[in-house]
């Protein structure tokens, strides 16, 4: 069994064949997918799924990208949607100063009253660092949270990852691990250990080969996990038991 750690089948690419998507996964063995909201609007879309797909479970935050948006009442709606049963995680929260889609001081300023509300909801963190490592890192320090979690979509170096592994977080590997030019990635998940490990699709977005250029989708998971199994020269099996221990350990899930 696989679990895509990180998936936004909320998204308009999946509204015509969400269904298919869902079962594909499941016969490529990909048995849950945490997928994860990035708006309010979004994280409603979110729990409908959840509700909808016994192996499907939800994330809820606010991205950096729309951090400029957030407005009175944009809190309590993740309050009230936290109660649901299969809400996970709090995220994707974090930085990202590569689109500086919303101002950089607002993205740091709310990425901060995330993390508090993410305390206070007693959920571990979905982190979204993009060109924004040492600031990420920083803030994560500086939380008196229960500093558990994920950095997603993993892009910093191995001294960052080192740091994370030992704030407490798990480093999530997505499909850009197969890509031909991305050893720098290779050459971490090669160093770190597998009990530190997840993986995810990002769908859809990060396509990993061989499909790259297509829609990235739940079950393509099953390639980044072999290829990480490739690095570490390890079965694949053993790659797909760990990784989804840990998934399960951060996310709770039975």
């Amino acid at each position: 069994m696989l679990i895509d750690s990180h998936a936004h089948l909320e998204m308009p690419p999946f509204d015509r064949d969400r269904g298919q998507v869902v079962r594909r996964a499941k016969e490529a063995g990909v048995e849950i997918i945490v997928t994860v909201g990035t708006t309010v609007e979004d994280c409603r879309k979110a729990l409908e799924l959840t509700r909808r797909y016994p192996g499907v479970y939800a994330a809820i935050g606010i991205h950096p990208h729309e951090a400029k948006e957030i407005r009175d009442g944009t809190y309590d709606s993740i309050r009230e949607m936290a109660r649901h049963e299969k809400v996970v995680a709090y995220g994707e929260i974090g930085l990202d100063f590569f689109r500086n889609l919303s101002p950089r001081a607002t993205q740091i300023r709310r990425f901060g009253e995330q993390l508090e509300l993410a305390s206070e909801l007693d959920l571990p963190i979905v982190i979204h660092d993009r060109e924004a490592h040492s600031e990420t890192v920083d803030l994560l320090k500086g939380w008196k949270g229960s500093r558990r979690g994920i950095i997603h979509c993993f892009s910093g170096d191995y001294a960052m990852a080192k740091q994370c592994i030992g704030l407490g977080f798990y480093i999530s590997i997505p499909g850009t691990v197969t890509f031909e030019k991305n050893e720098k990635l290779r050459s971490i998940v090669r160093d770190l250990p597998l009990e530190s490990l997840l993986v995810e699709t990002d769908c859809p977005y990060l396509t990993p080969n061989p499909f790259r250029g297509r829609r990235n989708e739940p079950a393509y998971v099953v390639h980044t996990a072999r290829k990480v199994a490739e690095i570490k020269g390890k079965p694949f099996e053993e790659v797909a038991a760990v990784t989804t221990a840990n998934a399960k350990r951060i996310f709770d899930i039975p």
